[in-house]
């Protein structure tokens, strides 16, 4: 994301779906930390609206021995999504915690970048269930997850000593 400074200093938020002030879903920004796993991954959230959520993750660095994309990775983007979006819905006084992931992959991918749509099936006060669908760069589908997060009260900040 661009800062005030002109500095790209988050790549996690794609610079121009930086949200203003007023946006209720500004708080995606907090949600998508750096130096965390969807950073690793190179995980960016280029879209998001309350029924649809958008991000891209390259093959490159995220493959296995056979040099095709890790279906471990297609799930980290699925669940990151999944966990945006229902954090997004249960609101700063709820935590959306992931509790059942599933994926099935349907073809191969080598190279390029793939992008992940992740859309509401249910939500609901305390689960919220997405479908993710992954595709590559010609629009064919790789991969179908679906996650279900329950939906708890936040918990204080815990104090650090």
């Amino acid at each position: 994301m661009v800062d005030q400074d002109g500095d790209n200093g988050d790549r996690t938020v794609a610079p121009d779906r930086r949200p203003n002030t007023m946006d209720r879903f500004a708080d995606v920004e907090g949600l998508v930390r750096t130096e965390q796993l969807n950073d690793r991954m190179g995980i960016v959230v280029t879209d998001w609206t309350p029924d649809r959520l958008v991000a891209t993750m390259p093959v490159k660095d995220n493959r296995q021995p056979y040099g095709l994309l890790h279906g471990g990775a297609s799930c980290v983007l699925a669940e990151a999504l999944g966990s945006i979006a229902a954090a997004m819905h249960a609101g700063p006084e709820r935590a959306a915690v992931g509790i059942e992931i599933n994926a099935t992959h349907h073809r191969a991918v080598r190279d390029g970048l793939v992008t992940a749509v992740c859309t509401p099936v249910h939500a609901g006060r305390t689960l919220a269930s997405y479908e993710v669908a992954i595709s590559d760069e010609q629009g064919a589908r790789v991969c179908t997850a679906r996650l279900t997060c329950i939906l708890r009260p936040s918990a204080p900040a815990r104090q650090h000593s």
